[in-house]
């Protein structure tokens, strides 16, 4: 029972964390224009606000939210508008000569960390999450889910970071960065409008 359990709690943790999503496609972007390492202070603070997002739902705000569901859809959306134009943004970049430049913004932990609480695919996560594990469990098994969550997020989102820098050599060529860009900014449009609308369908 407790192995099954545990088997829940990583496969929801890793279905939520590794598939596309804002966050995940704004470290692939990052990842190819400014190198992972340059990159790591955003994941960091993206996992941390995650971990913090889910702690607050486990342990109080899930209440609120039942009780006022408002406050979840007043959150989809504005995250959502927030997440299109950053991604609009992202489809303007020039994406031209992929090495990590010293003269740009390269985003950072605090931003990272932000980033989630206005993330609606982080807060269905944390939602859905505490409403899965709770009903059933005690609080020492939610304390185990956020743990075991932490560790999954952190090692999926550096999956994407490294691999927007296994990308750049192939990209680094004719028009192809420019057009990854497009392809990513437009797809960070795209889901996060997707998300809104499902979370009112």
């Amino acid at each position: 029972m407790l192995w099954t359990l545990l088997l829940s709690m990583f496969s929801f943790s890793l279905s939520m964390s590794i598939s596309p999503g804002p966050v995940n496609i704004t470290i692939l972007s990052s990842g190819l224009n400014y190198g992972f390492k340059k990159t790591l202070p955003f994941i960091s603070g993206a996992t941390i606000g995650f971990t913090a997002l889910l702690v607050t739902v486990c342990f109080g705000l899930y209440q609120i939210i039942v009780l006022y569901p408002l406050l979840l859809d007043f959150i989809t959306v504005f995250g959502s508008m927030l997440l299109v134009w950053i991604g609009w943004n992202i489809f303007k970049a020039k994406g031209q000569q992929i090495t990590v430049q010293q003269n740009t913004k390269i985003p950072s932990f605090v931003e990272g960390a932000l980033m989630q609480w206005l993330n609606p695919k982080a807060w269905i996560a944390a939602v859905a999450g505490t409403a899965l594990f709770s009903s059933q469990h005690s609080v020492y098994y939610l304390a185990v889910f956020i743990l075991i969550y932490f560790i999954v997020c952190y090692l999926s989102l550096m999956v994407w970071g490294v691999l927007g820098e296994k990308l750049a050599d192939f990209l680094n060529q004719g028009n192809r960065a420019r057009i990854f860009n497009m392809l990513m900014g437009f797809a960070l449009i795209v889901i996060s409008l997707d998300m809104c609308w499902k979370h009112f369908m």
